[in-house]
Protein backbone atom coordinates (compact mmCIF):
# COMPACT_ATOMS: atom_id res chain seq x y z
CA UNK A 1 0.00 0.00 0.00
CA UNK A 2 2.85 2.19 0.53
CA UNK A 3 4.19 2.04 -3.23
CA UNK A 4 0.59 2.42 -4.52
CA UNK A 5 -1.01 5.47 -2.15
CA UNK A 6 2.69 6.92 -2.32
CA UNK A 7 2.49 7.36 -5.88
CA UNK A 8 -0.67 8.04 -5.81
CA UNK A 9 0.27 11.27 -3.70
CA UNK A 10 3.10 11.58 -5.67
CA UNK A 11 0.98 12.47 -9.03
CA UNK A 12 -1.79 14.35 -6.76
CA UNK A 13 1.08 16.81 -5.54
CA UNK A 14 2.84 17.21 -9.10
CA UNK A 15 -0.68 18.47 -10.21
CA UNK A 16 -1.30 20.79 -7.25
CA UNK A 17 2.14 22.41 -7.45
CA UNK A 18 1.28 22.92 -11.43
CA UNK A 19 -1.71 24.79 -10.33
CA UNK A 20 -0.43 26.73 -7.33
CA UNK A 21 2.79 28.37 -9.68
CA UNK A 22 0.12 28.99 -12.87
CA UNK A 23 -2.32 30.82 -10.39
CA UNK A 24 -3.36 34.45 -11.71
CA UNK A 25 -6.22 36.35 -10.33
CA UNK A 26 -9.28 36.62 -12.90
CA UNK A 27 -10.32 40.40 -13.65
CA UNK A 28 -13.63 39.28 -15.52
CA UNK A 29 -16.22 36.53 -15.68
CA UNK A 30 -15.07 35.62 -18.98
CA UNK A 31 -11.27 34.88 -17.64
CA UNK A 32 -13.07 32.83 -15.39
CA UNK A 33 -15.48 31.06 -17.34
CA UNK A 34 -13.16 30.48 -20.81
CA UNK A 35 -9.91 31.46 -19.26
CA UNK A 36 -9.62 34.21 -21.43
CA UNK A 37 -9.68 32.50 -24.51
CA UNK A 38 -5.67 32.36 -24.34
CA UNK A 39 -5.25 28.43 -24.64
CA UNK A 40 -3.00 26.97 -27.80
CA UNK A 41 -3.52 23.85 -30.13
CA UNK A 42 -1.76 21.65 -27.71
CA UNK A 43 -3.45 22.58 -24.01
CA UNK A 44 -6.22 22.20 -26.52
CA UNK A 45 -5.92 19.01 -27.79
CA UNK A 46 -4.94 17.71 -24.22
CA UNK A 47 -8.12 19.17 -22.20
CA UNK A 48 -10.70 17.83 -25.11
CA UNK A 49 -9.05 14.35 -24.09
CA UNK A 50 -8.89 14.94 -19.95
CA UNK A 51 -12.75 15.76 -20.18
CA UNK A 52 -13.75 13.89 -22.99
CA UNK A 53 -12.23 10.31 -21.56
CA UNK A 54 -13.42 10.06 -17.98
CA UNK A 55 -11.69 7.21 -15.80
CA UNK A 56 -14.56 5.04 -15.94
CA UNK A 57 -12.76 4.40 -19.84
CA UNK A 58 -10.13 2.36 -17.81
CA UNK A 59 -12.78 0.40 -16.11
CA UNK A 60 -16.38 0.53 -17.50
CA UNK A 61 -14.82 0.37 -21.23
CA UNK A 62 -11.85 -1.89 -20.50
CA UNK A 63 -14.98 -4.47 -19.02
CA UNK A 64 -16.89 -4.16 -22.16
CA UNK A 65 -14.07 -5.14 -24.22
CA UNK A 66 -13.42 -8.08 -22.36
CA UNK A 67 -16.77 -9.42 -22.42
CA UNK A 68 -18.25 -7.88 -25.95
CA UNK A 69 -15.25 -7.66 -27.84
CA UNK A 70 -15.03 -5.96 -31.00
CA UNK A 71 -18.35 -4.23 -30.37
CA UNK A 72 -16.68 -2.12 -27.74
CA UNK A 73 -15.10 -0.12 -30.93
CA UNK A 74 -18.22 1.91 -31.06
CA UNK A 75 -17.00 4.23 -28.23
CA UNK A 76 -13.32 4.71 -30.34
CA UNK A 77 -15.81 5.29 -33.84
CA UNK A 78 -18.10 7.99 -32.43
CA UNK A 79 -14.74 9.51 -30.37
CA UNK A 80 -13.39 10.10 -33.63
CA UNK A 81 -16.10 11.53 -35.16
CA UNK A 82 -16.18 13.51 -32.36
CA UNK A 83 -13.40 15.09 -33.17
CA UNK A 84 -13.98 15.44 -36.25
CA UNK A 85 -16.95 17.79 -35.98
CA UNK A 86 -14.45 19.86 -33.36
CA UNK A 87 -12.89 21.10 -36.70
CA UNK A 88 -16.43 22.06 -38.38
CA UNK A 89 -17.55 23.86 -35.41
CA UNK A 90 -14.35 25.51 -34.75
CA UNK A 91 -14.84 28.79 -36.74
CA UNK A 92 -18.64 29.55 -36.31
CA UNK A 93 -18.51 28.70 -32.41
CA UNK A 94 -15.23 30.27 -31.75
CA UNK A 95 -15.72 33.57 -34.14
CA UNK A 96 -19.44 34.21 -32.74
CA UNK A 97 -17.72 33.25 -29.06
CA UNK A 98 -14.92 36.15 -29.19
CA UNK A 99 -17.68 38.62 -31.15
CA UNK A 100 -20.41 38.90 -28.88
CA UNK A 101 -18.22 37.49 -25.30
CA UNK A 102 -20.04 34.18 -25.46
CA UNK A 103 -19.31 32.22 -22.61
CA UNK A 104 -21.41 29.05 -22.31
CA UNK A 105 -23.24 26.81 -24.48
CA UNK A 106 -26.24 28.58 -23.48
CA UNK A 107 -24.79 32.23 -24.32
CA UNK A 108 -24.83 30.42 -27.91
CA UNK A 109 -28.18 29.52 -27.82
CA UNK A 110 -29.46 32.83 -26.67
CA UNK A 111 -27.80 34.42 -29.53
CA UNK A 112 -28.45 32.71 -32.55
CA UNK A 113 -32.40 32.10 -31.39
CA UNK A 114 -32.70 35.63 -29.75
CA UNK A 115 -34.17 34.39 -26.60
CA UNK A 116 -33.26 34.26 -23.11
CA UNK A 117 -35.39 31.62 -21.80
CA UNK A 118 -33.64 29.13 -24.42
CA UNK A 119 -30.50 29.82 -22.22
CA UNK A 120 -31.92 28.45 -19.40
CA UNK A 121 -33.75 25.51 -20.71
CA UNK A 122 -30.55 24.55 -22.45
CA UNK A 123 -28.30 24.70 -19.31
CA UNK A 124 -31.12 23.32 -17.35
CA UNK A 125 -31.11 20.11 -19.32
CA UNK A 126 -27.36 20.04 -19.39
CA UNK A 127 -26.93 20.31 -15.84
CA UNK A 128 -29.52 17.54 -14.76
CA UNK A 129 -28.31 15.29 -17.60
CA UNK A 130 -24.33 15.68 -16.61
CA UNK A 131 -25.04 14.91 -12.74
CA UNK A 132 -25.49 11.57 -12.97
CA UNK A 133 -22.63 10.86 -15.16
CA UNK A 134 -20.59 13.09 -12.80
CA UNK A 135 -21.58 10.84 -9.41
CA UNK A 136 -20.62 7.62 -11.59
CA UNK A 137 -16.85 9.40 -12.25
CA UNK A 138 -17.03 9.79 -8.38
CA UNK A 139 -18.13 6.19 -7.97
CA UNK A 140 -15.34 4.82 -10.00
CA UNK A 141 -12.68 5.80 -8.13
CA UNK A 142 -13.98 3.38 -5.35
CA UNK A 143 -12.65 0.95 -7.66
CA UNK A 144 -9.40 2.31 -8.05
CA UNK A 145 -8.81 2.80 -4.15
CA UNK A 146 -9.78 -0.29 -3.69
CA UNK A 147 -7.08 -1.93 -6.13
CA UNK A 148 -4.89 0.58 -4.71
CA UNK A 149 -5.37 -0.96 -0.78
CA UNK A 150 -4.87 -4.58 -2.41
CA UNK A 151 -8.41 -5.55 -1.24
CA UNK A 152 -7.87 -4.73 2.35
CA UNK A 153 -10.51 -1.28 2.38
CA UNK A 154 -14.01 -1.76 1.65
CA UNK A 155 -15.84 -1.20 -1.72
CA UNK A 156 -17.67 1.34 0.82
CA UNK A 157 -14.98 2.66 2.04
CA UNK A 158 -13.37 3.14 -1.04
CA UNK A 159 -15.91 5.04 -2.47
CA UNK A 160 -15.77 7.58 0.79
CA UNK A 161 -12.01 7.76 -0.03
CA UNK A 162 -12.35 8.40 -3.49
CA UNK A 163 -14.88 10.80 -2.71
CA UNK A 164 -12.68 13.05 -0.84
CA UNK A 165 -9.92 12.94 -2.37
CA UNK A 166 -11.47 14.58 -6.16
CA UNK A 167 -13.74 16.99 -3.50
CA UNK A 168 -10.08 17.99 -2.44
CA UNK A 169 -9.04 18.29 -5.96
CA UNK A 170 -11.91 20.96 -6.73
CA UNK A 171 -10.76 23.10 -4.21
CA UNK A 172 -8.18 24.65 -7.11
CA UNK A 173 -11.23 24.15 -9.92
CA UNK A 174 -13.32 26.74 -7.54
CA UNK A 175 -10.26 28.85 -6.90
CA UNK A 176 -8.94 29.12 -10.77
CA UNK A 177 -11.91 28.39 -12.94
CA UNK A 178 -11.40 27.75 -16.58
CA UNK A 179 -7.91 28.16 -16.50
CA UNK A 180 -6.20 26.15 -14.08
CA UNK A 181 -8.90 23.38 -15.57
CA UNK A 182 -6.87 23.46 -18.65
CA UNK A 183 -3.91 23.83 -17.01
CA UNK A 184 -4.05 21.13 -15.14
CA UNK A 185 -5.86 19.03 -17.75
CA UNK A 186 -2.29 19.07 -20.10
CA UNK A 187 -0.10 17.47 -17.33
CA UNK A 188 -2.93 14.93 -16.34
CA UNK A 189 -3.81 14.40 -20.51
CA UNK A 190 -0.15 13.59 -21.04
CA UNK A 191 -0.41 11.04 -18.12
CA UNK A 192 -3.42 9.42 -18.79
CA UNK A 193 -3.35 8.91 -22.22
CA UNK A 194 0.09 9.29 -23.18
CA UNK A 195 1.14 7.82 -20.38
CA UNK A 196 -1.71 5.12 -20.57
CA UNK A 197 -1.45 4.33 -24.10
CA UNK A 198 2.34 3.66 -23.68
CA UNK A 199 1.61 1.37 -20.63
CA UNK A 200 -1.29 -0.43 -22.87
CA UNK A 201 0.98 -1.20 -25.57
CA UNK A 202 3.56 -2.71 -23.16
CA UNK A 203 0.58 -4.83 -21.11
CA UNK A 204 -0.40 -5.55 -24.89
CA UNK A 205 2.94 -7.36 -25.61
CA UNK A 206 2.89 -8.92 -22.33
CA UNK A 207 -0.46 -10.68 -22.78
CA UNK A 208 0.96 -11.61 -26.20
CA UNK A 209 4.22 -13.05 -25.10
CA UNK A 210 3.92 -14.52 -21.69
CA UNK A 211 -0.07 -15.32 -21.32
CA UNK A 212 -0.12 -16.52 -25.25
CA UNK A 213 -3.04 -14.61 -25.93
CA UNK A 214 -3.45 -13.51 -29.92
CA UNK A 215 -6.43 -12.30 -31.62
CA UNK A 216 -6.07 -15.18 -33.16
CA UNK A 217 -7.13 -17.38 -30.25
CA UNK A 218 -9.94 -15.42 -28.86
CA UNK A 219 -13.58 -16.93 -29.07
CA UNK A 220 -15.28 -16.43 -32.37
CA UNK A 221 -18.24 -14.35 -30.35
CA UNK A 222 -15.51 -12.49 -29.62
CA UNK A 223 -15.84 -10.78 -33.22
CA UNK A 224 -19.91 -10.61 -33.42
CA UNK A 225 -22.01 -7.71 -33.67
CA UNK A 226 -25.36 -7.38 -33.28
CA UNK A 227 -27.68 -8.06 -36.72
CA UNK A 228 -31.03 -9.37 -37.65
CA UNK A 229 -32.25 -11.61 -34.97
CA UNK A 230 -30.30 -10.34 -32.42
CA UNK A 231 -31.37 -9.37 -29.09
CA UNK A 232 -30.35 -5.68 -29.57
CA UNK A 233 -31.31 -5.54 -33.16
CA UNK A 234 -30.13 -4.25 -36.26
CA UNK A 235 -29.27 -0.58 -36.01
CA UNK A 236 -28.10 -0.80 -32.42
CA UNK A 237 -24.63 -0.23 -33.12
CA UNK A 238 -25.37 2.49 -35.52
CA UNK A 239 -27.42 4.11 -32.79
CA UNK A 240 -24.61 4.04 -30.73
CA UNK A 241 -22.17 5.78 -33.09
CA UNK A 242 -24.56 8.31 -34.15
CA UNK A 243 -26.16 9.32 -30.91
CA UNK A 244 -22.40 9.28 -29.50
CA UNK A 245 -20.75 12.03 -32.24
CA UNK A 246 -23.86 13.79 -31.87
CA UNK A 247 -24.07 14.21 -28.05
CA UNK A 248 -20.02 14.70 -27.65
CA UNK A 249 -20.72 18.48 -28.34
CA UNK A 250 -24.00 18.87 -26.60
CA UNK A 251 -22.35 18.11 -23.08
CA UNK A 252 -21.64 21.99 -21.97
CA UNK A 253 -18.32 20.61 -20.05
CA UNK A 254 -17.13 19.53 -24.07
CA UNK A 255 -19.03 22.96 -25.79
CA UNK A 256 -16.77 25.38 -23.22
CA UNK A 257 -14.01 23.75 -25.39
CA UNK A 258 -14.96 25.64 -28.29
CA UNK A 259 -14.24 29.22 -26.28
CA UNK A 260 -11.24 28.51 -24.76
CA UNK A 261 -8.84 29.01 -27.11
CA UNK A 262 -6.85 31.52 -28.50
CA UNK A 263 -8.29 31.32 -32.00
CA UNK A 264 -9.96 29.58 -34.86
CA UNK A 265 -6.55 27.98 -35.97
CA UNK A 266 -5.57 26.44 -32.48
CA UNK A 267 -8.95 25.06 -32.39
CA UNK A 268 -8.36 23.13 -36.05
CA UNK A 269 -5.04 22.33 -34.99
CA UNK A 270 -5.84 20.73 -31.79
CA UNK A 271 -8.34 18.09 -33.64
CA UNK A 272 -5.68 17.31 -36.05
CA UNK A 273 -3.68 16.21 -32.96
CA UNK A 274 -6.31 15.19 -31.03
CA UNK A 275 -7.41 12.47 -33.84
CA UNK A 276 -4.17 10.28 -33.73
CA UNK A 277 -4.15 10.62 -29.76
CA UNK A 278 -7.65 9.64 -30.05
CA UNK A 279 -6.96 6.50 -32.65
CA UNK A 280 -3.73 5.12 -30.70
CA UNK A 281 -5.21 5.27 -26.89
CA UNK A 282 -8.60 3.63 -28.18
CA UNK A 283 -6.89 0.58 -30.31
CA UNK A 284 -4.58 0.00 -27.29
CA UNK A 285 -7.37 0.07 -24.91
CA UNK A 286 -9.66 -2.25 -26.32
CA UNK A 287 -7.12 -4.60 -28.11
CA UNK A 288 -5.98 -4.57 -24.60
CA UNK A 289 -9.05 -5.65 -22.85
CA UNK A 290 -9.73 -8.07 -25.33
CA UNK A 291 -6.83 -10.09 -25.17
CA UNK A 292 -7.17 -9.44 -21.12
CA UNK A 293 -10.66 -11.79 -21.85
CA UNK A 294 -7.73 -14.98 -22.04
CA UNK A 295 -6.83 -14.43 -18.71
CA UNK A 296 -9.18 -16.17 -15.99
CA UNK A 297 -9.27 -13.51 -13.20
CA UNK A 298 -9.88 -10.29 -15.31
CA UNK A 299 -13.21 -12.42 -16.94
CA UNK A 300 -14.17 -13.15 -13.37
CA UNK A 301 -13.89 -8.93 -12.63
CA UNK A 302 -13.73 -7.13 -15.90
CA UNK A 303 -14.36 -3.98 -14.09
CA UNK A 304 -10.94 -4.01 -12.77
CA UNK A 305 -8.89 -5.54 -15.62
CA UNK A 306 -6.59 -2.53 -16.08
CA UNK A 307 -5.61 -3.26 -12.53
CA UNK A 308 -5.38 -7.06 -12.28
CA UNK A 309 -3.16 -6.99 -15.78
CA UNK A 310 -0.94 -4.36 -14.34
CA UNK A 311 -0.24 -6.09 -10.99
CA UNK A 312 0.59 -9.59 -13.03
CA UNK A 313 2.55 -7.71 -14.89
CA UNK A 314 5.07 -5.37 -13.13
CA UNK A 315 3.46 -5.87 -9.53
CA UNK A 316 2.77 -3.42 -7.34
CA UNK A 317 5.19 -0.38 -8.89
CA UNK A 318 2.96 -0.93 -12.07
CA UNK A 319 -0.22 -1.37 -10.59
CA UNK A 320 0.56 2.07 -8.58
CA UNK A 321 1.11 3.56 -11.97
CA UNK A 322 -1.85 2.11 -13.40
CA UNK A 323 -3.58 4.11 -10.48
CA UNK A 324 -1.70 7.24 -11.33
CA UNK A 325 -3.28 6.76 -14.91
CA UNK A 326 -6.98 6.12 -13.82
CA UNK A 327 -6.70 9.60 -11.10
CA UNK A 328 -5.34 11.92 -13.42
CA UNK A 329 -8.25 10.72 -16.08
CA UNK A 330 -10.86 10.84 -13.42
CA UNK A 331 -10.15 14.26 -12.20
CA UNK A 332 -9.60 15.99 -15.83
CA UNK A 333 -12.89 14.80 -16.80
CA UNK A 334 -14.82 15.43 -12.87
CA UNK A 335 -12.99 19.24 -12.68
CA UNK A 336 -14.20 19.96 -16.26
CA UNK A 337 -18.06 18.82 -15.36
CA UNK A 338 -17.78 21.18 -12.15
CA UNK A 339 -16.21 24.12 -13.64
CA UNK A 340 -18.82 24.36 -16.65
CA UNK A 341 -21.91 23.72 -14.45
CA UNK A 342 -20.84 26.19 -11.89
CA UNK A 343 -19.85 28.70 -15.06
CA UNK A 344 -23.73 27.90 -16.25
CA UNK A 345 -25.13 28.47 -12.67
CA UNK A 346 -23.86 31.90 -12.91
CA UNK A 347 -24.40 32.70 -16.70
CA UNK A 348 -27.32 30.89 -17.78
CA UNK A 349 -29.90 31.12 -14.36
CA UNK A 350 -28.68 33.35 -11.97
CA UNK A 351 -27.01 36.02 -14.21
CA UNK A 352 -30.24 35.72 -16.90
CA UNK A 353 -32.82 36.88 -14.91
CA UNK A 354 -30.73 39.04 -12.50
CA UNK A 355 -28.81 41.93 -12.91
CA UNK A 356 -24.93 41.37 -11.09
CA UNK A 357 -21.23 42.83 -11.90
CA UNK A 358 -18.50 40.45 -13.07
CA UNK A 359 -17.01 40.00 -9.80
CA UNK A 360 -20.36 39.05 -8.51
CA UNK A 361 -20.86 36.08 -11.32
CA UNK A 362 -17.35 34.83 -10.12
CA UNK A 363 -18.79 34.31 -6.73
CA UNK A 364 -21.81 33.09 -7.34
CA UNK A 365 -19.74 30.67 -9.88
CA UNK A 366 -17.49 29.57 -7.24
CA UNK A 367 -20.30 28.87 -4.58
CA UNK A 368 -22.14 26.64 -7.12
CA UNK A 369 -19.38 24.38 -8.15
CA UNK A 370 -18.66 24.03 -4.35
CA UNK A 371 -21.93 23.27 -3.72
CA UNK A 372 -22.32 20.86 -6.72
CA UNK A 373 -19.26 19.10 -5.35
CA UNK A 374 -20.98 18.53 -2.12
CA UNK A 375 -24.38 17.84 -3.68
CA UNK A 376 -22.47 15.01 -6.17
CA UNK A 377 -19.97 13.51 -3.27
CA UNK A 378 -22.89 13.13 -1.00
CA UNK A 379 -24.95 11.29 -3.77
CA UNK A 380 -21.73 8.86 -4.53
CA UNK A 381 -21.59 7.62 -0.97
CA UNK A 382 -24.92 6.04 -1.11
CA UNK A 383 -26.10 3.26 -2.41
CA UNK A 384 -28.02 4.02 -5.91
CA UNK A 385 -29.21 0.71 -7.76
CA UNK A 386 -30.61 3.00 -10.31
CA UNK A 387 -27.63 5.34 -11.21
CA UNK A 388 -26.55 3.64 -14.31
CA UNK A 389 -29.91 3.64 -15.49
CA UNK A 390 -30.42 7.09 -14.83
CA UNK A 391 -27.28 7.84 -16.62
CA UNK A 392 -28.38 6.26 -19.38
CA UNK A 393 -31.69 7.65 -19.27
CA UNK A 394 -29.57 10.93 -19.61
CA UNK A 395 -27.73 10.74 -22.64
CA UNK A 396 -30.78 10.01 -24.66
CA UNK A 397 -32.03 13.26 -23.22
CA UNK A 398 -29.09 15.82 -23.56
CA UNK A 399 -28.66 15.02 -27.24
CA UNK A 400 -31.55 16.61 -27.71
CA UNK A 401 -29.90 20.23 -27.75
CA UNK A 402 -28.14 19.08 -30.96
CA UNK A 403 -30.66 19.72 -33.20
CA UNK A 404 -31.16 23.11 -32.10
CA UNK A 405 -26.97 23.98 -32.16
CA UNK A 406 -25.98 22.16 -35.14
CA UNK A 407 -28.72 23.73 -37.41
CA UNK A 408 -29.18 26.59 -35.89
CA UNK A 409 -25.34 27.09 -36.40
CA UNK A 410 -25.30 25.90 -40.21
CA UNK A 411 -28.70 26.26 -41.27
CA UNK A 412 -30.25 30.67 -41.28
CA UNK A 413 -33.69 29.62 -41.26
CA UNK A 414 -34.10 28.00 -37.92
CA UNK A 415 -36.06 30.25 -35.31
CA UNK A 416 -36.76 30.06 -31.46
CA UNK A 417 -40.12 28.59 -31.98
CA UNK A 418 -39.10 25.65 -33.33
CA UNK A 419 -35.94 25.56 -31.19
CA UNK A 420 -37.47 25.46 -27.75
CA UNK A 421 -40.83 23.23 -28.91
CA UNK A 422 -38.42 20.61 -30.76
CA UNK A 423 -36.14 20.69 -27.98
CA UNK A 424 -38.26 20.39 -25.30
CA UNK A 425 -40.28 17.72 -27.11
CA UNK A 426 -37.35 15.60 -27.97
CA UNK A 427 -36.08 15.65 -24.54
CA UNK A 428 -40.15 14.17 -23.12
CA UNK A 429 -40.02 11.24 -26.28
CA UNK A 430 -36.91 10.38 -25.47
CA UNK A 431 -37.58 9.77 -21.71
CA UNK A 432 -40.74 8.87 -21.93
CA UNK A 433 -39.55 5.82 -24.19
CA UNK A 434 -36.49 4.85 -22.11
CA UNK A 435 -38.77 5.28 -18.49
CA UNK A 436 -41.58 3.03 -20.55
CA UNK A 437 -39.20 0.23 -22.43
CA UNK A 438 -35.65 0.30 -20.20
CA UNK A 439 -33.97 1.23 -22.70
CA UNK A 440 -35.07 -1.84 -25.23
CA UNK A 441 -37.65 -0.83 -27.62
CA UNK A 442 -39.47 -3.68 -29.27
CA UNK A 443 -40.08 -1.87 -32.08
CA UNK A 444 -36.80 0.17 -33.20
CA UNK A 445 -34.70 -2.41 -35.14
CA UNK A 446 -32.14 -1.50 -32.44
CA UNK A 447 -32.86 2.34 -32.19
CA UNK A 448 -32.92 3.77 -28.86
CA UNK A 449 -35.22 6.20 -27.31
CA UNK A 450 -32.80 9.25 -28.58
CA UNK A 451 -32.76 8.49 -31.60
CA UNK A 452 -36.74 8.79 -31.84
CA UNK A 453 -36.84 11.91 -29.73
CA UNK A 454 -33.85 13.29 -32.38
CA UNK A 455 -36.83 12.27 -35.36
CA UNK A 456 -39.61 14.33 -33.12
CA UNK A 457 -37.34 16.91 -32.81
CA UNK A 458 -36.22 17.54 -36.08
CA UNK A 459 -39.53 17.50 -37.32
CA UNK A 460 -40.96 19.96 -35.09
CA UNK A 461 -38.09 22.24 -36.00
CA UNK A 462 -38.14 21.98 -39.39
CA UNK A 463 -42.07 22.88 -39.60
CA UNK A 464 -41.72 25.67 -37.38
CA UNK A 465 -39.06 27.27 -39.69
CA UNK A 466 -41.31 27.20 -42.57
CA UNK A 467 -44.99 27.45 -40.35
CA UNK A 468 -43.44 30.65 -38.91
CA UNK A 469 -40.82 32.31 -41.15
CA UNK A 470 -38.37 34.93 -39.70
CA UNK A 471 -39.80 38.66 -39.52
CA UNK A 472 -37.21 41.08 -41.62
CA UNK A 473 -35.79 42.19 -38.74
CA UNK A 474 -35.42 38.99 -37.20
CA UNK A 475 -33.83 37.96 -41.12
CA UNK A 476 -31.39 41.16 -41.03
CA UNK A 477 -29.91 39.88 -37.25
CA UNK A 478 -29.42 36.50 -38.76
CA UNK A 479 -27.65 37.48 -41.77
CA UNK A 480 -25.14 39.64 -39.83
CA UNK A 481 -24.48 36.35 -37.32
CA UNK A 482 -23.73 34.78 -40.62
CA UNK A 483 -22.06 37.75 -42.45
CA UNK A 484 -19.61 37.43 -39.47
CA UNK A 485 -18.54 34.11 -39.56
CA UNK A 486 -18.59 34.58 -43.57
CA UNK A 487 -15.91 37.55 -43.83
CA UNK A 488 -13.70 35.90 -41.23
CA UNK A 489 -13.50 32.66 -43.58
CA UNK A 490 -12.70 34.48 -46.93
CA UNK A 491 -9.75 36.81 -44.35
CA UNK A 492 -11.67 40.25 -43.71
CA UNK A 493 -11.25 39.73 -39.99
CA UNK A 494 -11.69 43.57 -39.45
CA UNK A 495 -15.47 43.47 -39.81
CA UNK A 496 -15.95 41.36 -36.25
CA UNK A 497 -12.75 43.05 -34.87
CA UNK A 498 -15.11 44.73 -32.34
CA UNK A 499 -16.27 43.33 -29.34
CA UNK A 500 -19.93 43.17 -29.25
CA UNK A 501 -22.75 43.68 -26.66
CA UNK A 502 -23.83 40.51 -25.18
CA UNK A 503 -27.28 39.29 -25.98
CA UNK A 504 -29.92 39.82 -23.43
Amino acid sequence: MIITFGLLALFFAAVVWVLQRNRTVDQSFTDYAVGGRSFSARYQAMSFLNTWYPGSMFTAFGALSVTAGVMSFYVLSYSLLTVVLLFVLARPVWTWGKVYDLRTQGDLFALRYDSRHIRTIAALIGIVSGLPWLVLGMQALGNLFQAMSLGTLSFSTSVVLGVLVIALRQVWTVRMGMRGVVISDYLQGIVAYIGGGLMLVGLIVWLVVVKGSTLATLDPRMFAIPSFGSKEGPLYLFALMFTGALGGWCWPYIFVRLFTADGVHSLKKSAALAVPLTFLFGVALLIFGMLASKVPEAVAKPDDVWFIISEQAGGLVLLGLAGVVLLAASMGHTDGNIQAYGAQLANDLVGNYVEIDQKRMIVIAKVGMLLLTLLASWLATLTLPALFSLAVLAYQGIIQLSIPQFLGIFWKRGNKQGALAGMILGFITAVGLELAFGGQLPFGYGLTSGCFGLAVNLTVYVACAYLFPHAAEERRRVEDLFAIVEARNEGRSNVAVQTQPRVA
